[in-house]
């Protein structure tokens, strides 16, 4: 009953050509790669969707490019430049540098920023948004405290007193910007809420997946970047497919045993770890995007470069994910005394941040 309703609200062609303003308004806090890949699906379904208003917000932090705003260049060629260089968006995306503004009233927020920008930033997404507004984590990292993991989704979700869903899944965002097939998976608590995200993400080159599961689907998003800069170390050091087809299987392991050890009662489902956001997003991560990239040449510069300073080569501005949230699920493994249960992301965290040396991704007796 539920999709039929939002089926009759989506119907094509019903947007009026004032463009008459639907019940849902969609914002963006984020507009690095992923984020503006995003953006590009939002704004066309937003003019396909009666039920959404035809405007989409998208908050930017103002840079300067070429001696322009960066939110200027976007909302004159409709295209970010600096981080999805060639990839245009529909013109009713509007790019806007205070926060405040870009989110005032949105009654569907999207997150797609490092999640260590996050926190400073809520206080003024509540006292903006409108009552009861929904939110969707594209995050992939979590947080810790004294008491061990902090998912992203619960921080937003106590931080603005809002349902959350996520969105994680096998999407290289410059694959999206050039409207190559993917799927990706939405992880929701609300069936309604997680319907609706549905409608606002699902297009003829992104197929979208639901699953009663955000804890599953959050976590499967952060912990295969720890994998993705395994396999890249893995292909620095000149390893063939067998070598990495090993460790992958290693990580997805440990993947599967951090979830069901941290949270036994989360009713994760095992079949998410099918899903696109499980071992699809674990083999492209592996084979492609920033961690594996980055943890290559790590590798082949055998440590005489940092890892700030290849992140600062190859990314653009953009962040290094994977070898954060090494550091942070060794945090929390470490202060459980759980290092031992875990030795491909002990590992991977020893040979970024301890010194450990490069043969110890193989020499390493896993379980």
């Amino acid at each position: 009953m539920l999709a039929r309703s939002l089926q009759r609200l989506a119907r094509p062609g019903a947007r009026l050509m004032s463009g008459a303003p639907g019940s849902e308004k969609i914002a963006m806090v984020g507009s690095g790669n992923f984020g503006s890949a995003l953006v590009r699906i939002l704004g066309a379904n937003a003019q396909r969707h009666a039920v959404f208003d035809d405007e989409v917000r998208m908050y930017v932090y103002e840079e300067m490019i070429d001696g322009k705003p960066l939110t200027e260049i976007i909302n004159t060629t409709h295209e970010n430049v600096k981080y999805l260089k060639g990839a245009k968006f529909t013109p009713n995306v509007r790019a806007v540098p205070d926060l405040a503004e870009a989110v005032k009233g949105a009654t569907m927020v999207c997150f797609c920023l490092p999640h260590q920008f996050l926190k400073p930033l809520m206080p003024t997404i509540k006292a903006s948004v409108a009552p009861g507004a929904k939110c969707l984590s594209a995050i992939k990292g979590i947080d810790f405290d004294d008491n061990g993991v902090v998912l992203i989704s619960d921080l937003l979700r106590e931080g603005l007193n809002a349902d959350v869903s996520v969105l994680m899944g096998a999407n290289v965002a410059n694959d999206m910007a050039h409207d190559q097939f993917c799927e990706t998976t939405i992880g929701y608590k609300d069936e309604k809420n997680g319907e609706l995200f549905r409608l606002a993400f699902d297009a003829p080159a992104l197929k979208v997946g639901t699953v009663k599961d955000t804890v599953g689907v959050e976590l499967c998003g952060a912990l295969k970047n720890i994998v993705a800069i395994g396999a890249g170390f893995s292909d620095g050091l000149g390893y063939g497919g067998n070598t990495k087809a090993a460790l992958i299987r290693i990580g997805l392991k440990e993947m599967i045993k951090f979830c069901k050890m941290f949270y036994p009662n989360a009713g994760i489902d095992d079949n998410t770890f099918l899903e696109s956001c499980g071992v699809a997003d674990l083999i492209t991560t592996c084979f492609g995007g920033r961690n594996r990239k980055c943890a290559e040449a790590y590798a082949k510069a055998n440590k005489t470069k940092s890892l700030e300073q290849i992140e600062a080569e190859l990314l653009a501005g953009q962040k290094l994910q994977g070898t954060l949230t090494a550091k942070e699920v060794n945090h929390i493994l470490k202060m459980k005394g759980l290092e031992h249960e875990f030795p491909f992301f002990t590992t991977v965290y020893k040979i970024s941040y301890e010194n450990a040396p490069f043969s110890a991704l193989t020499e390493t007796p896993y379980q």
